[in-house]
């Protein structure tokens, strides 16, 4: 890890790391692939996984057979049940906070006003399976939207050579009643999801953290239909100070360097502690020196990270002051680890300093509103003047017509 100080320029690298060397080229590979989705469907599918999965399948092995997904339970430990219902009962317990509730008003002359919460009709969730099957991703982004109500939900993950999904992501999946299981994935599985096959229906949204290209594709389809967030590589910000404890700090970032391009970072005042972390890290990332922890979280501000740790004497402290963070840890003993697994918030949050606009994924992403308006004659009356003062104004005389021959 390299020192830096609060000084450095090489701080605008970290504050805009979300400007990719390769843009422009992946902007096209992927603009050609999702065009062949939309043109050619099910061939265009075929193609792709053969070229970047290397493996040939049907259209009609696309999907997740039955077989397929009972031939996995034998392949799996059966434990995973019992640590699944721990999980679950914690997810729940979050999300439930979470749940917004229709509502409507009515004044003294009838008029209703009020807001329809409705789930979407249906979901895609992209699951990865490059360094590792992320099979914690599966419940991560499957529970909050069936607890939203999502009626279809559909996944995709990658297959491997011999044309299976991993074990462990199929139980998974079907443990938590997922609809549809399909052996897709990269870019060309975002544009199955987004304009359809003949295999596989188009969703509403799509969901879940890819490569660049899944990224890329996901912009490039959000319009077609909604997305969660336009994510990078994994990342973890660390204040701290002279009073933390070195051995945990040393143990997060490591375990943030096990994710492939992932950057962890540590911010703090004490020169010592930089010095020690140094000598015991031997990754990419970098070790902030600032003036003190209020100038810390200012940087880690800027930063917006995914996940921020504050690693300080009385952490809740310092929490009034972070804006910008997927998801904030608090104290020695709330490692990054148990949000990815255990905790009940959603793994899935916003990288690449979008914790500025995005949120972690929620109850939210999978329900829409509806606004409700009803008038009574009398009603309308009251706002009529004023009403047809503004439609004037902008010239729409049909507009102004529509009101004025309810009082003929």
């Amino acid at each position: 890890m390299e020192i830096i100080r609060f000084t450095s320029k090489k701080l605008e690298k970290i504050y805009n790391r979300a400007i990719l060397k390769n843009r422009k080229k992946i902007e096209e590979k992927v603009k050609n692939i999702l065009n062949d989705i939309r043109l050619y469907g099910d061939e265009a599918l075929i193609k792709y996984t053969k070229k970047f999965d290397r493996v040939k399948l049907t259209p009609r092995q696309l999907r997740v057979s039955e077989s397929e997904i009972s031939s996995a339970y034998q392949n799996i430990n059966p434990e995973l049940v019992s640590t699944l219902k721990i999980v679950i009962e914690n997810i729940n317990r979050f999300y439930r906070k979470e749940i917004k509730k229709s509502w409507k008003i009515k004044d003294s002359e009838g008029i209703i006003l009020g807001e329809s919460y409705l789930p979407l009709e249906s979901v895609g969730i992209y699951i990865p399976a490059g360094q590792a099957p992320l099979v914690s991703t599966v419940y991560m982004a499957v529970l909050p939207a069936k607890i939203a109500g999502v009626e279809r939900i559909v996944l995709v993950s990658p297959p491997d050579q011999n044309g299976n999904v991993n074990p462990y992501i199929l139980v998974m999946a079907n443990l938590l009643k997922v609809n549809e299981i399909y052996k897709v994935g990269g870019a060309q599985a975002i544009g199955a999801l987004a304009f359809g096959t003949k295999t596989i229906p188009k969703v509403d949204k799509i969901v879940g953290p890819g490569n660049a290209y899944v990224t890329e594709a996901k912009r490039q389809v959000y319009g077609f239909v909604d997305i969660d967030m336009v994510a990078g590589p994994t990342e973890l910000v660390i204040i701290a100070n002279r009073f933390s404890n070195p051995k945990y700090i040393i143990a997060d970032l490591k375990g943030q360097a096990e994710h492939a391009g992932s950057l962890p970072i540590l911010i703090t005042n004490s020169k010592a502690l930089a010095k020690e972390v140094k000598m015991k890290i031997d990754s990419q990332g970098y070790i902030i020196l600032s003036r003190n922890l209020r100038q810390a979280i200012d940087i880690a501000n800027r930063i917006a990270p995914e996940h921020l740790e504050i690693l300080v004497s009385n952490p809740k402290r310092w929490l009034r002051y972070v804006r910008n963070a997927g998801a904030v840890f608090l104290g020695p003993y709330s490692p990054v680890a148990v949000g990815d697994y255990v905790a009940g918030p959603s793994h899935v949050l916003p990288t690449n300093g979008t914790a500025r606009f995005f949120s972690g994924l929620g109850i939210s992403d999978f329900i829409k509103s509806m606004h409700i308006i009803g008038y009574t004659k009398k009603g309308l009356e009251r706002v009529k003047e004023p009403l047809e003062k503004i439609i004037a104004l902008e010239g729409f005389k049909e507009h102004l017509n529509s009101v004025k021959v309810r009082f003929e």
